[in-house]
C-alpha cells in the first residue's frame, strides 16, 4: 500500500472497528463493576424504565471514543484541536461523573458546561464564522458558545429513554462523516466522527431496550460536547444547514418542551418526564417502538443534511416539515389508550 492507501486503512476500518470492540468489551466490564457497586438508576420522575438499571455506563464509552481521538490525533491522521478538545471532554466527564454518583447542583454543572464551550470555541479550527458572517466575529463566537452550552444540556435531557442518545450520536456521525467526504473538506474531521459513531454503536449493544446499562451524565454530556463540536466545525465549513438538519429533532424536543415547562411556570431544572419520546411512552412503555419512530426521523434528517449540501434552504424547510411530523407522531401515540386482554 501506498502511504496515503495505509493511513486510510488505519483511521477508516482499524481504528473504527477497534472502537466497536472495545466498546462492546469494556461496556459489559462496567456493567457488572456498577452492580456490585450499586451504582444504580432507580426509575423516578425523569427515568422511563422499571427497575434498577447501572448508571453511569458512558466511563466505558467516553475514555474508548476520547483514547481514539488521541491516537488519530497523535498519528496526524486527525486534525490537532482533537487535544484540546478531549480534555474538555475528558474534565466534562470527571464532573459529570460525580454529578451520577451524588449530585452536582445545577449552576454548578451549567457553569462547568459554559466554560468548557467556551474554551473549546478556541478548537474550531480557524476564525471562520459560524452564522456565515450574519454577526460581528466576537457576537458569533459568544452565541456559538452559549448555542453549544445548551446542546450539551439537552443532549442530557433527552437521555430518558434506552438507546435514544446513542441513536442521535450515530446519525449525526454518519452525517457529519458523509458530508465532509462527499464535500472534499481536508480537515480529517471525518475519521473523528467515525471513531464516535463507532463507539456509540457498540454502547447501544447494551442500551438497545431493554437497556442493561446507562450512560448516565458522564456518557450524556461528553457526547454532547463532543457532538456538538463536530457539528459547530460543519458550520464554520460553510455547510451551516447540514448541521442544523442533523440535530433537529433533538434540538426541537429539548427547546420546544423547555419553552412550555417555562410558560407553565414549572422549575426547568427539576426532573420531568414532559418531553415528546417520554409522553409517547404511556401507552405500553414501549421503547422500542418509540426508539424507532426517532430512528425514522433520524434517517429522513440525514438524508436532508446530504440534500442540503447543495440546496440548503429547501432541504431545511423539508427538515422542518420532517421533525413536526415525527413530533406529532409521538404526541399521537402518547394519546393512544391500550386496551388489555382479560385476564
Amino acid at each position: 500500500m501506498g502511504d496515503l492507501s495505509e493511513e486510510s486503512f488505519w483511521s477508516w476500518i482499524v481504528v473504527p472497528l477497534a472502537v466497536l470492540g472495545a466498546s462492546v468489551w469494556l461496556t459489559g466490564i462496567v456493567r457488572n463493576w456498577l452492580q456490585r457497586r450499586a451504582i444504580l438508576d432507580h426509575p423516578g420522575e425523569r427515568t422511563s424504565h422499571e427497575g434498577a438499571t447501572p448508571r453511569g455506563g458512558g466511563i466505558a464509552l467516553v475514555p474508548v471514543v476520547l483514547f481514539a481521538w488521541i491516537m488519530l490525533a497523535l498519528a496526524g491522521l486527525a486534525p490537532g484541536a482533537a487535544f484540546g478538545i478531549t480534555a474538555l471532554a475528558a474534565a466534562l466527564a470527571l464532573v459529570s461523573w460525580y454529578d451520577d454518583l451524588g449530585g452536582v447542583a445545577f449552576g454548578w454543572r451549567l457553569a462547568a458546561h459554559l466554560i468548557a464551550a467556551a474554551l473549546g470555541a478556541a478548537y474550531l479550527l480557524g476564525p471562520a464564522p459560524v452564522f456565515q458572517g450574519l454577526l460581528p466575529p466576537l457576537a458569533d463566537r459568544v452565541i456559538a458558545v452559549l448555542l453549544w452550552a445548551w446542546f450539551i444540556n439537552l443532549y442530557n435531557f433527552m437521555d430518558g429513554i434506552d438507546g435514544i442518545t446513542c441513536v442521535e450520536t450515530i446519525a449525526i456521525g454518519l452525517g457529519v462523516v458523509l458530508i465532509t467526504q462527499i464535500t472534499g473538506d481536508d480537515t480529517h474531521v471525518g475519521v473523528l466522527a467515525l471513531a464516535l459513531t463507532a463507539g456509540a454503536l457498540g454502547f447501544l449493544r447494551w442500551n438497545w431496550p431493554r437497556g442493561s446499562i446507562f450512560l448516565g451524565d458522564v456518557g450524556s454530556v461528553p457526547l454532547g460536547f463532543l457532538t456538538g463540536w463536530l457539528l459547530l466545525l460543519l458550520a464554520t465549513q460553510g455547510h451551516w444547514a447540514p448541521a442544523l438538519i442533523l440535530a433537529l429533532y433533538y434540538l426541537a424536543d429539548a427547546t420546544v418542551t423547555l419553552l412550555r415547562r417555562i410558560f407553565r411556570g414549572e422549575r426547568i431544572w427539576q426532573a420531568h418526564r414532559s418531553h415528546f419520546y417520554q409522553r409517547a411512552l404511556a401507552p405500553d412503555n414501549g421503547h422500542a417502538a418509540v426508539l424507532k419512530l426517532i430512528i425514522g426521523g433520524d434517517v429522513a434528517l440525514l438524508l436532508l443534511a446530504l440534500l442540503a449540501i447543495r440546496f440548503p434552504w429547501p432541504a431545511l424547510i423539508v427538515a422542518v416539515l420532517a421533525v413536526t411530523s415525527l413530533l406529532a407522531q409521538l404526541s399521537r401515540r402518547a394519546r393512544r389508550v391500550t386496551t388489555l386482554p382479560p385476564l
